[in-house]
């Protein structure tokens, strides 16, 4: 898939989808940026073996996670650094082996210290998961010869 700049700045740009990719946590979930927005972000994941619960079915955690990130990333396209502190999670659908999952994360409302965020997941065409989220404020962002924080 093809990564997507619809709209950012181009270091904001490349400084987040540098941050995204060499993310740890992301990695080893095997989460990938596919665009980001102003106020707008959207991440994949294929599901895979190693996703699976002890029914053998993908756990719903993976898709917390990534509707999580997909929020938060978000809310990164701003400029601001943030972390969640509230999320609410309802999981419609399970979700297949080997099935690309995409997450879409929008920003509701940024304020001075609190940002809101929504997201859906899905599989193909079907919805898996709808979230929400409250984020608070840490920082901003300065792309100027700055390190990426992970």
């Amino acid at each position: 898939m093809q990564l997507k700049n619809s709209g950012l700045d181009n270091n904001l740009f490349e400084y987040l989808t540098n941050s995204i990719s060499h993310t740890p946590f992301y990695q080893l979930l095997g989460i990938e940026v596919n665009e980001l927005g102003p106020e707008y972000a959207e991440l994949s994941v294929v599901s895979a073996k190693e996703h699976t619960n002890p029914l053998g079915i993908v756990h719903g955690g993976l898709m917390m996670t990534i509707a999580d990130a997909a929020m938060g990333n978000a809310i990164r396209t701003l400029g601001i650094k943030a972390v969640t502190v509230d999320c609410s999670i309802g999981l419609v659908s399970a979700v297949a082996l080997d099935e690309r999952i995409v997450a879409r994360g929008r920003v509701l409302k940024a304020g001075r210290n609190m940002a809101f965020a929504e997201a859906s997941v899905y599989a193909g065409s079907k919805l898996i998961t709808t979230a929400k989220g409250t984020f608070f404020k840490t920082g901003d962002i300065d792309v100027r010869g700055c390190k990426n924080e992970y």
